[in-house]
């Protein structure tokens, strides 16, 4: 690579890195990405970012579309290269953004998996009574009972709870911090754990952490969702149970019974209410079941 645009990547992953604080993950993604579309327009002739022209990008994006690159997958790369273009004009006056007008290929808009309420019910049965038992419940009704993203989970310290006005405070995605409700099941459960949780006073993190693993650390996502998983096959559920399927049922319950999509939003997190709205399409599929189940004229007679 041209030790132009490799200078101009490293800059900008440092960038990320030092003022924006951006995970590792997404750090090592971008890289990633960045990497492809600079070895892409090597092979075109450009030696250095300026160079780099719409015709370009396009180029790449469809590259990648031949290669059978998921439509979400060429969308965060496009994100990566504007990001990185963006970043260009504002520390060496490149103005123009030859990412900025191009788009990925539409993916498929695919609905969320979620719970009844009779099968949220039969997953938060813990039959069991030992603290590993008592955590994962604790867990679990946390995610159903406010609807948190499993790093925002496994974040939380236990100064972040405040009982007496059931709330927990929460640092979602863009550091972004909020507060949303905690039911009165969720805040039994949770006592129930601290009951005996053992004290970490040896590691500062695990002290001030709510989950703690078997080993006395931070509960690690892995493990969360893990435990999710077997807790599932131990309450006969026929899919897989994941944090995000809790969320989901969470946001779709919370929908149905309040059609408040503007609390649902913020409960969530969701800097946009489109994301949000995507449960609005499974309370109309509920309601297409009930009218194709109960009205007269639904289904036309003798099955035609």
């Amino acid at each position: 690579m041209s030790p132009a645009l490799q200078q101009s990547r490293d800059a900008f992953l440092d960038y990320l890195r030092d003022v924006r604080q951006v995970s590792p993950h997404t750090r090592e993604g971008y890289r990633r990405d960045l990497q492809s579309l600079q070895s892409h327009c090597e092979q075109l002739g450009r030696d250095r970012p300026g160079a780099i022209i719409e015709a370009d990008i396009r180029s790449w994006v469809s590259q990648m579309h031949r290669r059978g690159v998921a439509a979400t997958s060429i969308q965060r790369a496009l994100s990566a290269a504007r990001s990185w273009f963006n970043y260009l004009g504002r520390s060496e006056g490149e103005k123009h953004n030859p990412a900025a007008a191009v788009q990925a290929p539409r993916k498929p808009r695919k609905l969320p998996k979620t719970l009844d309420a009779d099968q949220v019910d039969r997953y938060l049965e813990f039959n069991r009574k030992d603290p590993l038992a008592l955590r994962d419940r604790a867990i679990a009704e946390l995610f159903y009972s406010s609807g948190l993203r499993l790093a925002e989970l496994t974040a939380i310290n236990i100064d972040d709870l405040d009982r007496h006005s059931q709330l927990v405070t929460v640092t979602g995605k863009g550091r972004k911090t909020r507060t949303v409700p905690v039911g009165r099941t969720a805040l039994g459960a949770i006592d129930d754990w601290l009951a005996v949780r053992n004290p970490a006073a040896d590691d500062p993190d695990a002290a001030r952490a709510l989950f703690l693993s078997h080993r006395g650390a931070r509960i690690s996502r892995r493990s969360v969702q893990d435990r999710l998983r077997i807790q599932g096959l131990r309450s006969g559920m026929h899919q897989n149970v994941h944090p995000h399927m809790l969320r989901h049922s969470f946001a779709s319950h919370m929908l149905e019974s309040s059609g408040d999509l503007r609390a649902v939003q913020e409960m969530l997190g969701h800097a946009n209410i489109s994301t949000t709205q995507i449960y609005t399409h499974l309370d109309f599929q509920h309601l297409a079941k009930v009218y194709d189940s109960a009205h007269p004229r639904a289904r036309r007679k003798g099955g035609k």
